[in-house]
């Protein structure tokens, strides 16, 4: 747990967001050396004893600085923070390994506060988080965290470290947020076009992308259009082409649209003679 907080780098200006701290074995490393700790936890047994626990193994002034949220990570926003603590801006979690990917992407979403983070899960989805275009793993976590920030893998965590010992491995990722790659009101369009290329592994987009274009047709001209190979695999392209393709979707929906309502549009009225 001490290698995970330095590994976050926390400091005393932070105010760390930690989903699921359980027993609290990562809340007292973070106590140690952040300006407040946010601890959200769904269970109620544990959210009543994490205090009792801090309160036992650390000073009062470091106590003082925890703040434990009883709720859902998967549905927190801001209106579940507490009140006169400073927005969350690190996020430092061992997140439920069966829920990681939705509980990261929503987090992102819903707290633009938090810049940076370090979250412990399965190693398998690390990879997946983490990984670049054209990697075997590569897929549409991978893509939805970059829309938000830049990752890396930041190392393994071995088996024997945890009580009860589990039966997979774990990984760590590191990420910092970045600008999206496109305005907010595309995400849900490129997410629907990720979650499109991702359904069928290793088709072609022309025929992946019928589900979300309508058809074969309009798929390869929308990724004509974006600037794609109709013929490329979802798992070729980064986050700023699955952009394009919204963005091309978009406008293909848009112009039969302006064309219809120029189309019902009352003639103009005549204007004064010259």
């Amino acid at each position: 747990m001490r290698r995970l907080v330095r590994l976050a780098e926390v400091g005393p200006d932070d105010t760390v967001l930690e989903i699921g701290p359980g027993l609290g074995s990562m809340t007292l490393g973070l106590l140690g050396t952040a300006g407040a700790v946010v601890a959200v936890e769904v269970d109620p047994p544990l959210a009543a004893a994490l205090p009792v626990t801090v309160a036992a193994r650390l000073p009062a002034e470091a106590a003082a600085r925890l703040h434990v949220v009883l709720a859902d990570g998967l549905r927190l926003g801001p209106a579940d923070l507490p009140a006169g603590v400073p927005a969350p801006d690190v996020l430092a979690a061992n997140l439920p390994y069966n829920i990681a990917v939705p509980l990261l992407l929503g987090v992102l979403e819903r707290l633009p506060s938090l810049r940076r983070g370090l979250v412990m899960v399965q190693a398998e989805v690390a990879d997946r988080l983490t990984a670049p275009p054209g990697s075997r793993v590569y897929g549409a976590p991978s893509v939805k965290l970059a829309w938000y920030a830049r990752s890396r893998p930041a190392g393994g965590v071995p088996r024997p470290v945890f009580w009860p010992q589990p039966n997979v491995d774990s990984g760590l990722v590191a990420f910092t947020r970045r600008t999206p790659p496109a305005p907010a009101e595309l995400r849900a369009e490129v997410f629907a076009a990720v979650d499109a290329a991702f359904a069928q592994r290793r088709k072609t987009l022309r025929t992946a992308l019928v589900p979300w274009a309508g058809s074969r047709d309009a798929a390869t001209a929308l990724a004509e259009a974006a600037g794609v190979d109709p013929g490329a695999r979802g798992e070729t392209l980064d986050v700023e082409a699955f952009c394009r393709l919204a963005a091309a979707r978009r406008a293909a929906v848009a112009e039969p649209a302006a064309a219809t309502q120029l189309a019902g549009a009352p003639a103009a009225e005549p204007g004064p003679p010259d």
